[in-house]
């Protein structure tokens, strides 16, 4: 046989769902490794006069599953060396058992002839024990690696090694992001064989149901709430996509990329607000209607033929491992500096940039205090800038100096440009001290807004018009508000 390792599945449960070739090639073999023997079928085979080596030792060595199963396969590997091996997993070998992938990953490499040999999957039993189609849809996770971003909720789910209360609590924690704590799941041990056990439980008490058993199982059942489907992303396209269909929002249907720009830029101002306001229940809501924008320009282009969502998904996932060579690749970085630096590097290599001037590539639909500090930020990578904040300053003063002049002598064109000028200096001692320009103006518009509705409930208070205040009067209340803090 040269250098081979035969892997055989010793079933799911007991002596009766053992394939007959299994058997032979079991009871024939001189010796038999095992990942484990915990297995009911194993003492069966033990009484017809198995032997065996079993892997069980090695689990208690090591804290990480990786660390034991390459260990398992190292050791596999020296063996064959001497002579063929038999190696015997639970279940299908290559139904959730990693160390047959290492097998196959390794045995290629060293020259190994891998064998595999059969035996019934525990999922076949699973479907047999809880009577489902697996038509359906289904999917087959680990419990000991799982994620929430795994998990489709609307398929059927079943958690394979789930095979102590530790695993079951991690179970229960991640599926707790995706449904609720009361969802019912069932615990099923043993699958098919004589001692099976089927147990419905509330998600909350999975793992204080579970016992330490290597053949146990949870199988999710498919969400059918509409309530918990409308935490997913894909309920969101399909409520987009009823939208713009047939019999659909007229207005929806009537939207084109151009008649939502207006609306991409109210929302993005309103997400600021809701940051600014540091109502977090504000901010989901915004930025929910931020995401229904990207949503419906994405539907129109799959509506026109041009791209999906998913082609917009792909293309700021593939942009963001390029440009982050730093965490996704080699590169070393110091600080946030760097980071930009490279960021910006990147993006000219992508683009091809050959641009005439250094200032191509800054958008005209910015608003124009966040473009002047575009503008300068590029200027100055190239050294066109002020060493530090002062000649900064005195531009500002000699900038509203001329500004005098202009009104002065009332030439309104020209004070225009100066005043221009002015807000254009302003920006430039803002950079300087790191305050984004459009963020302080904002703030500023925020105050005046809370100190002029004082100044108006203080009017209303006095039950004259606002009209019959005289300015002083009203000054005094704003200084009023100024003292309360607004």
């Amino acid at each position: 046989m040269g250098n081979s390792i035969e892997i055989l599945g010793l079933g799911a449960g007991d002596l009766d769902q053992l394939p007959f070739g299994v058997y032979k090639k079991l009871m024939k073999a001189k010796h038999v490794y095992l990942r484990t023997k915990e297995h009911p079928v194993v003492e069966d085979l033990v009484q017809e006069g198995l032997t065996f080596t079993s892997f069980d030792s090695i689990y208690e060595k090591h804290e990480q599953f990786e660390e034991v199963y390459q260990e398992i396969v190292h050791t596999l590997l020296q063996k064959v060396k001497e002579e063929p091996i038999i190696y015997a997993v639970p279940g299908h070998p290559l139904v959730a058992e990693r160390t047959v992938q290492l097998l196959l990953e390794y045995g290629e490499k060293e020259a190994v002839d891998i064998k595999i040999g059969g035996g019934q999957s525990f999922v076949d039993a699973l479907f047999q024990s809880l009577k489902i189609d697996p038509v359906d849809g289904f999917q087959l996770l680990d419990g000991t690696s799982l994620h929430s971003s795994q998990l489709q909720i609307e398929q059927h789910m079943f958690i394979s090694q789930v095979y102590d209360q530790f695993v079951a609590s991690n179970v229960k924690l991640t599926l707790m992001e995706r449904l609720p704590d009361d969802y019912e799941v069932v615990i099923v041990t043993a699958a098919g064989s004589d001692a099976e056990r089927i147990e419905k439980v509330p998600l909350y008490e999975l793992d204080r149901k579970v016992t330490l058993d290597n053949l146990t199982s949870v199988y999710v059942p498919p969400v059918q709430d509409e309530q918990i489907m409308l935490k997913t992303f894909s309920k969101l396209r399909e409520i987009i996509a009823v939208l713009r269909g047939p019999n659909g929002c007229p207005w929806d249907k009537e939207q084109t990329h151009e008649t939502l720009k207006k609306y991409l830029i109210e929302e993005t101002y309103e997400v600021i607000d809701a940051i600014d306001s540091g109502d977090i229940d504000h901010l989901i809501e915004e930025l929910g209607d931020v995401l229904l924008q990207v949503m419906l320009h994405a539907q129109i282009g799959e509506d026109e033929g041009y791209f999906a969502i998913e082609d917009v998904i792909e293309g700021i996932s593939a942009k963001m491992i390029r440009r982050h060579p730093h965490v996704f690749g080699n590169r070393k970085v110091e600080n946030s500096d760097e980071v930009l630096l490279n960021w910006q590097e990147i993006k000219k290599q992508e683009k091809g940039e050959t641009a005439d001037s250094l200032l191509d590539g800054i958008s005209m639909s910015l608003p124009n205090l966040i473009r002047a500090h575009e503008i300068q930020k590029k200027a100055a990578k190239v050294g066109f800038d002020w060493q530090e904040i002062t000649p900064a300053l005195e531009k500002v003063k000699e900038e509203l100096e001329e500004f005098e002049n202009e009104v002065k002598t009332n030439s309104l064109v020209n004070a225009k440009k100066e005043f221009g000028d002015i807000l254009f200096a302003f920006v430039n001692v803002a950079r300087f001290l790191k305050i984004h320009p459009e963020e302080a103006l904002f703030e500023t518009n925020e105050k005046f807004i809370r100190r002029f509705r004082f100044i108006e409930e203080k009017v209303k208070q006095s039950g004259k018009p606002i009209e019959d205040h005289s300015l002083e009067e009203l000054d005094r209340f704003w200084d009023e508000a100024k003292l309360k803090g607004l």
